[in-house]
């Protein structure tokens, strides 16, 4: 029986069921729902009593090399709606690389918190990251505060430990803050809409290297995204909870930048492949420029869809993912970079050159719920095993055991649950049963 460990109130407010055990399965029904309408007033009353339905945007400068790092605030924004989580407010499902904590100023309360990850701390496990410095934009989105807040970013190292941290207070009133997604919004449109509008994930699609002219063919590419990404356990029963948004960016010239090539172009978000170095890396680092496009559209999650047939993407958590229309695998890896950037799944796949293998440690447990040490994997999928099943688990026994503890990469001690996997191939048609848990977890986190 899968263990939910992420709503312990909801499991306290069960135990007050016990005393009722002789109640008809009726009585029973009608209590519960009166306990389900006290916690969500309750989580409400939270909300509204520390935040107003806005947004307060945070922009930040990371910069250094991989000895050493500095976080600079940038800039302070609003936006005139809030389209994030009303719930759970204190509370984060995974670590991340890093995390955003606000905190009431009067009586220092953790009021909300949301974990990340960033381009940059992938950088610091490249070889330029040795040789120089470089620094990279990052925008991170918290309900905007009714009193005084402090704010406390926090960067992680490859063990989960803190490294880096900047703290700053906030006044509300500050004149300052700059106010934006008022006028001038990018044109954007509904493509589906969630049953209900106030537990909604807002996911937008934004065009990445489209012409006004190719409009169309964005809106194609949207459409077959979500009918992908819908056709994915766990997501296609939960199709109800998404509101699934096209951002109509236009860029002056088709296509993205190939820098190996020295094609250059200018686009809506600046991206372009080749990023550290990897043919296939396709990101931007123009991420305020990507969130003043946004501004005044209610967003959560992006995606953003690139008008090219060069193979490639990417996916940071809770940042964006990034893909390609026009190759021939466009279908699966759009869904694959989502997993990366919705749920927070690592690569499943793992090659001795690859820098962004680096990134993990075998000293601890990696936060990402598909992959394990066995740091701590008690705390991974331990107990969806059989019975007697070996850890590791040898892969010539992979027709008895469909989950197991499969070494990805010989030697190197890295585990996952299944030998195949969304987030390992292309050709693979699903997520394994453990990125399925994880996703679901991220969805009900969101919505319940």
């Amino acid at each position: 029986m899968r263990k939910d460990r992420n709503y312990q109130q909801l499991n306290q407010q069960k135990s007050l069921l016990l005393p009722f055990g002789k109640l008809n399965q009726k009585m029973k029904k009608i209590f519960l729902a009166i306990v389900w309408c006290f916690v969500i007033a309750v989580q409400a009353q939270d909300f509204n009593q520390y935040f107003e339905h806005k947004t307060l945007r945070l922009d930040y400068v990371f910069g250094g090399n991989n000895q050493e790092q500095f976080i600079l605030l940038d800039e302070l924004s609003s936006y005139p709606l809030w389209a994030g989580r009303t719930h759970h407010l204190n509370q984060n499902v995974l670590r991340g690389n890093g995390q955003v904590r606000v905190f009431d100023k009067i009586t220092d309360k953790l009021i909300y918190t949301t974990s990340f990850s960033t381009l940059f701390q992938e950088w610091l496990s490249t070889d330029e990251a040795v040789k120089g410095n470089k620094s990279f934009e990052n925008v991170f989105l918290v309900p905007f505060p009714k009193d005084k807040v402090k704010i406390e970013l926090v960067l992680f190292d490859r063990d989960g430990k803190e490294k880096n941290k900047v703290v700053h207070e906030i006044n509300p009133k500050d004149i300052l803050i700059h106010r934006k997604g008022i006028k001038d919004i990018t044109d954007y449109e509904y493509v589906q809409q969630a049953t209900d509008h106030t537990k909604a994930i807002n996911v937008v699609f934004v065009a990445e290297g489209f012409t006004k002219s190719e409009m169309d063919k964005f809106m194609d590419a949207v459409k077959i995204s979500i009918e992908q990404i819908l056709q994915h356990k766990p997501f296609d029963r939960y199709a109800n909870n998404f509101n699934f948004i096209a951002v109509k960016s236009e860029s002056s010239d088709s296509g993205v930048s190939v820098p190996r090539t020295g094609d250059w172009r200018k686009t809506a978000v600046e991206s372009n492949f080749d990023t550290f170095y990897s043919e296939r890396y396709l990101t931007t680092n123009r991420i305020k420029k990507l969130h003043d496009i946004l501004a005044g559209i209610p967003y959560e999650h992006i995606i953003i869809l690139a008008n090219t047939d060069v193979y490639g993407g990417g996916g940071i958590y809770n940042s964006y993912t990034l893909t390609t229309t026009g190759h021939k695998d466009f279908k699966p890896v759009v869904v694959h970079e989502f997993g990366h950037s919705f749920a927070g799944l690592a690569d499943e796949y793992f090659y001795s050159n690859d820098v962004l293998s680096d990134f993990i440690s075998i000293r601890s447990e990696p936060w990402e719920k598909n992959i394990t040490t066995l740091v701590d994997f008690d705390s991974k999928w331990k107990n969806r095993l059989k019975k007697d099943t070996p850890v590791p688990t040898p892969e010539k026994d992979a027709d008895k055991y469909k989950i197991g503890v499969y070494e990805g990469l010989k030697g190197e001690k890295i585990y996952k649950a299944t030998l195949d996997c969304r987030m390992k191939t292309n050709q693979y048609p699903e997520f394994c049963p453990v990125c399925q848990n994880a996703i679901e977890d991220l969805i009900l986190f969101y919505t319940e």
